[in-house]
């Protein structure tokens, strides 16, 4: 593609940095800088009720700038690569319409990647009669049963993460094939700009963070989710909710539970780093406020315009 062609194509700011390292703040202020909607790329904030243990913006974040992909299934309906992918697209082509400008922001590696740079996830339909099968089997088998069949998606799925896990037995069954064999790539039709969010002070943030919802009620929304949808649900083995249930179950203190939740945020924050740098290729702000992120980001974004 030439210089010229490029240049006219419409530009995606994809803000992106691992869990608690500022990324809502900073994408609200661009929004309102830029007249732009924040459109999520958060994995678990695309499910209704799960609004302290996903740290999803607030009613009151809301109200300073519209968001978009937040809330949209409830959470024993799973969202799968590909319909996330389709439903984001759409909703990135609405605002490209309105303006030749779109923000991206989220930690979601593997679903940026899908919008950024066109990863093609296998056609399969979701499967339940198949995923309640490997949810009575138990997580810690289905990651076994992944390793023996696709070593290659087991190596970049976490062993907790149940949903991705069920995903790629789902697609391997359905076609005899790997997950990790079948994903193709075409890039998207827009520019890209990644901008990065990577704090020296992480581990305090999450340390904060992680206090900062056990407090807001994290316990109580991990409650109302069991009583529901069952303690089976497959989204409340994710960081936060499973210690959460384990404090509700007696097997753990309100201390023991944030220590581990901590402890488990800091390597999951680990595992998005090295994800953001082999797979994106982000301008990383280096200011530490929010207002001091927001003119270095302003000038990227201009110069990307130019």
């Amino acid at each position: 593609m030439s210089p010229t062609e490029s240049a006219g194509q419409p530009l995606v700011i994809v803000l992106l940095g691992p869990t608690a390292s500022g990324k809502t703040d900073l994408a609200i202020a661009l929004a309102q800088a830029l007249d732009l909607a924040v459109l999520n790329v958060d994995s678990r904030q695309l499910y209704r009720q799960m609004d302290v243990g996903t740290a999803k913006p607030t009613a009151a974040q809301r109200g300073q700038a519209r968001h978009e992909l937040l809330d949209l299934r409830d959470p024993d309906q799973p969202i799968n690569l590909q319909e996330f992918r389709a439903i984001a697209e759409a909703q990135l082509n609405a605002e490209l319409a309105r303006k030749p400008l779109a923000l991206l922001a989220g930690g979601s590696g593997l679903y940026l990647q899908a919008l950024t740079q066109g990863l093609e996830p296998p056609a399969v339909p979701p499967q339940p009669q198949l995923r309640a099968q490997l949810a009575a089997l138990g997580q810690p088998l289905c990651h076994q049963l992944l390793r023996q069949g696709d070593p290659a998606a087991a190596a970049r799925i976490a062993p907790a993460d149940a949903v991705r896990t069920q995903r790629a037995l789902e697609v391997l069954y359905a076609t005899g094939r790997p997950l990790s064999s079948q994903q193709g790539a075409t890039p998207p039709p827009w520019r890209v700009l990644e901008l990065g969010l990577s704090p020296t002070d992480l581990t305090g943030r999450i340390a904060s963070r992680t206090r900062g919802l056990f407090a807001a009620g994290l316990v109580a929304e991990t409650e109302a989710l069991i009583e529901r949808y069952g303690a089976g649900l497959p989204l409340l083995n994710t960081i936060g909710y499973a210690e959460a249930k384990q404090q509700l179950a007696g097997e753990r203190s309100e201390s023991e539970a944030i220590a581990l939740c901590e402890q488990r945020t800091r390597q999951f924050a680990k595992r998005q780093r090295t994800w953001f740098r082999r797979r994106h290729a982000p301008i990383w702000l280096e200011e530490r406020s929010t207002e001091g992120q927001l003119a270095q980001a302003l000038q990227v974004v201009e110069r990307g315009l130019g």
